[in-house]
């Protein structure tokens, strides 16, 4: 669909007026075009980048759309490898002063051999996120297929696949129901019936099947790994109801005679209960979540899931002009962008991230891994976990500015489970008190350092993740979730006041490193690399601003004022570049164009550098992003759109969105390419976009802080500014046309637009309408 300029500025405009529910109870939005929310194809999917993800925030599925065979690869979201198991060395804290004096002393490689024999984690490697099998789909086919297409609706979080065969039209519509714990297929026929139907699951993992009546139920056992066994029990069970049809169970399959109409429930669990206990039981979950839901009508299955994620997903809304390439098959969009700019495309990755999250992180279910919950094998890429030196924490940036902070609540869970296993790595490895986690965790919530010394032994896993929890209450100011939070805040802060060492540039970690980056001395291991410096800094100020809230603690909070006044500062080097360690290093490092920029944390996702408060390090911040390099990974190009956005260039931003939207680092089904599949990339994306609609710190809302030239006209609806500020935009010619403030309490705030100001008192629900690009009062 193609709007005309009047249309489009007609419905640009028609979003301000209605605000979504997560920021006013009881209202909605619709919305924008529909091109903008659906992906779609003219052929099956040959490879699992190209099949169409649906999910409940704890079980998914992925559809390839065949014909003849329809295949369904299929995920639950604590089905990892391994069970409970100690990974802290026995070794590391008798090692890790020899450790510290040998970084102290610059024999960096010793210092790294060290670790590398002594403070690693036993296993050196945790456990993997694993599939669960396939349900496939078998349906012989008599005549050519014609008139083929499947997509991927993203308000209505429905796969739908339809094609005509020998005279009948057959269509097939799924969705991974969050209210009723299932995902549902219906198939059905126009013009003649369903061809016979064969149903299979299958699994690589130490399974078996059995076929009973109209069900089919698939029991088995996780994998071992690293040498720790398969502790969790999983089962998969199906239910056929084909109303005017007959089935039976033949071995390991269930047959289906010719039929108007099948539909198909499909349930999935685990035994794990926790990160230490694996006792539950999915046959008896699974037989209550088909026996609830066969009790209602597939219409109302379908009504009780589009209520539940219509009430998120329609919660912000973002529209840009589509390009010419706007009416094509969704793939063939992607290739069309690479030669001429389709501004709608990139509402479209928006969407689909915002729907990614949605679908892989729910509350009560585990957070959204390296994959989110889509993950066809059973030893992934980097074990699908979650790494916590920025995968993780990019998978949340979008959460509470594009209005899905609801999807946060699984971070919050992880965090805690990680303080508790934590505060014995601390105790082990350091002497310390507090809690402590390093690079990676998995399911069992393992926090020892892994993989190897360059890679894991970087302390600040936890900390970020305080900042994270920090973030989510900066974004809703609640009281009692603050209340929640300062336990945890104030552990991590703990460790790092019983681990800082001195220094003659001030208090540094050690031993540490720059997340996965080599330096000039044949190792990876250091003092003080500047991202530990950027992230304490933060998470003293906030542990010690949360304590002043709450009215406690004034002696503690008085303590981490004076440690982080003796954190050792931000240093600008030789270049006029931003050290990424304390040592003027940068130009003699191995690589140059490294895929992390970790040193610009304080820009980006932190807001310590700000060309308006630090201009000096502002301006070293981009020497070291011109160093970098615009093309890295696909997360790593996600954080550098980011990173230009706060420095006010959307030109910059958007010439690397465009390289994030092309094939080399998407897939046709717009999944981002590390490559290979890691769908941080797809969050820290728009994440990056909603950064250069608006920033928001400190009391000040800036209005399209780095809006490019190329998009001219659009309007964003549902964006959240920090305090609880729901933010609605429209412009046009490049020039602001209107915004709307929207507040959850009230608060005095600055709006900001170029070089102009004003001062506003907002009021809780009621929305302040300002115009134009003087930000007159509407």
């Amino acid at each position: 669909m193609t709007f005309t300029r009047r249309e489009y500025l007609a419905a640009s405009a028609s979003m301000l007026g209605r605000p979504a529910l997560g920021a006013i109870p009881g209202q909605n939005s619709t919305p924008s075009a529909p091109g903008e929310h659906r992906l779609w194809y003219a052929q099956p999917a040959k490879v699992w980048t190209e099949a169409l993800p649906v999910g409940n925030g704890r079980i998914g599925a992925m559809i390839f759309g065949g014909t003849g065979q329809e295949r369904l690869q299929l995920n639950e979201d604590t089905l990892w490898s391994g069970g409970p198991y100690d990974p802290v060395n026995p070794q590391a804290a008798e090692a890790l002063p020899q450790v510290r004096a040998l970084i102290a002393k610059g024999d960096y490689a010793a210092a790294q051999a060290l670790a590398n024999a002594a403070m690693m984690a036993r296993p050196l490697h945790q456990m993997a996120y694993q599939t669960l099998g396939d349900l496939l789909i078998d349906m012989p086919l008599d005549g050519p297929v014609e008139t083929y297409r499947r997509e991927l609706d993203l308000d209505a979080a429905l796969a739908a696949t339809r094609f005509a065969a020998n005279g009948t039209v057959i269509e097939r519509e799924i969705f991974a129901s969050p209210a009723d714990q299932v995902i549902a297929l219906r198939l059905s026929a126009k013009g003649g019936l369903l061809p016979p139907i064969t149903l299979r699951l299958q699994s690589p993992q130490t399974a078996k099947t059995e076929a009973r009546g109209d069900s089919l139920l698939l029991s088995g056992q996780g994998g071992t790994a690293e040498g720790i066994p398969g502790a969790l029990r999983f089962a998969a069970r199906l239910r056929v109801i084909a109303p005017g049809g007959t089935g039976r169970a033949q071995g390991d399959a269930l047959h289906i005679d010719p039929a108007p109409e099948v539909i198909l429930l499909l349930a999935m669990a685990t035994s794990y209960r926790g990160p230490k206990d694996v006792s539950g039981d999915p046959q008896a979950i699974t037989e209550r979540q088909i026996a609830a839901a066969s009790a209602l009508p597939f219409a109302a299955l379908r009504r009780r899931h589009l209520a539940q994620h219509r009430r998120l997903y329609r919660s912000a809304s973002l529209q840009l002009t589509p390009g010419k390439g706007a009416a094509l098959p969704t793939d063939q969009r992607i290739a069309a962008n690479e030669s001429e700019d389709d501004p709608a495309l990139a509402a479209l990755y928006f969407h689909y991230a915002r729907y990614l999250l949605i679908c892989s992180s729910r509350p009560g279910c585990q957070p959204a891994n390296l994959q989110g919950i889509w993950n066809d094998k059973t030893n992934p890429p980097w074990g699908s976990k979650y790494t916590i030196n920025i995968n993780t924490q990019m998978n949340y940036w979008p959460a509470d500015p594009v209005g899905l902070g609801e999807c946060f609540e699984p971070l919050l869970r992880l965090t805690r489970e990680l303080a508790q296993t934590g505060q014995e790595t601390a105790r082990r490895m350091y002497g310390a008190r507090g809690w402590v986690a390093h690079h990676n965790t998995d399911l069992w919530r393992a926090t020892a350092p892994i993989d190897g010394a360059a890679w894991g032994l970087w302390p600040m896993g936890g900390a970020w993740l305080c900042n994270m929890l920090w973030d989510r209450w900066d974004y809703g100011r609640d009281r009692a979730y603050l209340e929640a939070i300062y336990p945890l805040m104030h552990g991590a802060c703990l460790f790092f006041l019983d681990t800082l060492q001195p220094s003659a540039k001030g208090l540094v970690t050690s031993p540490s490193i720059s997340p996965e980056n080599t330096h000039p001395f044949g190792a990876s291991v250091c003092a003080g690399p500047a991202m530990d410096r950027q992230i304490l800094r933060d998470l003293f100020d906030r542990t010690a601003d949360a304590a002043n809230k709450l009215g406690k603690d004034a002696d503690f909070a008085a303590q981490l004022a004076k440690a982080r006044a003796a954190l050792a500062p931000d240093r600008i080097g030789k270049s006029g570049q931003l050290q990424e360690w304390l040592e003027d290093w940068d130009d003699a490092a191995p690589e140059p164009n490294h895929r992390h920029v970790s040193h610009l944390y304080a820009l980006y996702p932190s807001q310590q550098i700000a060309p308006d408060t630090t201009p000096d390090l502002a301006r070293a911040a981009r020497v070291s992003l011109e160093k970098r390099g615009d093309e890295s990974t696909g997360w790593a190009t996600a954080w550098r759109i980011a990173l230009w956005a706060r420095l006010g260039d959307g030109e910059r931003a958007h010439r690397i969105l465009r390289f994030l939207l092309g094939r080399g680092r998407t897939y046709p089904n717009l999944f981002d390419a590390h490559p290979p599949f890691q769908i941080d990339g797809n969050f820290g994306g728009c994440a990056a976009m909603a950064e250069m609609l608006i920033n928001s710190r400190d009391g000040m809302i800036h209005l399209l802080p780095a809006l490019p030239s190329a998009w001219r006209e659009g309007a964003a609806a549902g964006l959240m500014a920090r305090g609880g500020v729901r933010v609605d935009l429209v412009w046009r010619d490049g020039k602001l046309a209107q915004t709307t403030l929207t507040a959850m309490r009230a608060q005095d705030c600055k709006l900001r637009l170029g070089a102009i100001s004003r001062a506003v008192r907002l009021v809780p629900g009621r929305a302040m309408r300002f115009k134009g690009p003087h930000l007159l009062p509407a």
